[in-house]
């Protein structure tokens, strides 16, 4: 499930990639996620690897296994995080764990504030495939919307069932995890009545009339 704790972190935001121009010290997309997390309560890379796969973190942000451990150690030595004696049972054998530091929150805070997550594009690898769709072979458009279609009704489902999980966990609709998982249905909603309105178009393609097109295409 996605969610937080009430006193702030994480629920299921929409940032899959890293701001663009970041330079190497400044805090990339997973290491904003991993603040945020520990914002939380204070965790070992185990129990953050852990939290990450259940609240299905990585359908938004990129964020691999061995990228929590590299994150941590930056983050530390950068003094955004420190080490603290874990109390909590749950935490096993590694007694350290790691909670954010001023500087650390104070990062974050400012982070969230860049222009970049609200001016971003998504140049989604399907809608790339639709502009190169005119080289395909016969039947390979149909079929591949079919594939498509199918992607995003399973993947539809999985959303709504998160939703509703996430609704129960949090016990109110107002919440963050919430939106965002509003959004990515309603996404896959409108997609999905795109594809059945290209599905109803596909035999009318044609190609390009303007004669720069004709001529290369008859090369």
């Amino acid at each position: 499930m996605l969610s937080k704790s009430d006193s702030g972190g994480i629920g299921a935001g929409s940032g899959k990639r890293a701001m663009p121009g970041s330079k190497k010290r400044d805090l990339t997309t997973p290491d904003l996620v991993l603040l945020s997390l520990l914002a939380e309560r204070p965790m070992h890379g185990y129990q953050a690897n852990l939290e990450l796969e259940r609240r299905q973190v990585r359908d938004w942000a990129g964020i691999s296994h061995p990228q929590v451990y590299y994150s941590l150690k930056k983050l530390q030595a950068q003094g955004m995080i420190r080490a603290v004696e874990s109390t909590d049972p749950s935490a096993g054998p590694e007694r350290s764990v790691f909670t954010p530091t001023a500087k650390g929150r104070s990062a974050l805070t400012s982070a969230l504030e860049r222009e970049e997550w609200a001016t971003q594009r998504e140049r989604p690898p399907f809608l790339t495939w639709i502009a190169l769709s005119w080289q395909a072979r016969p039947g390979v458009l149909e079929r591949q919307v079919r594939r498509r279609q199918q992607f995003l009704e399973k993947g539809l489902e999985r959303e709504e069932a998160t939703l509703r999980a996430i609704r129960e966990e949090v016990g109110h609709r107002f919440h963050e995890a919430v939106w965002a998982v509003s959004l990515t249905i309603e996404q896959f909603r409108t997609e999905l009545r795109w594809l059945r309105k290209l599905s109803r178009e596909m035999a009318q393609r044609a190609p390009a009339r303007h004669p720069r097109y004709v001529g290369d295409a008859e090369e």
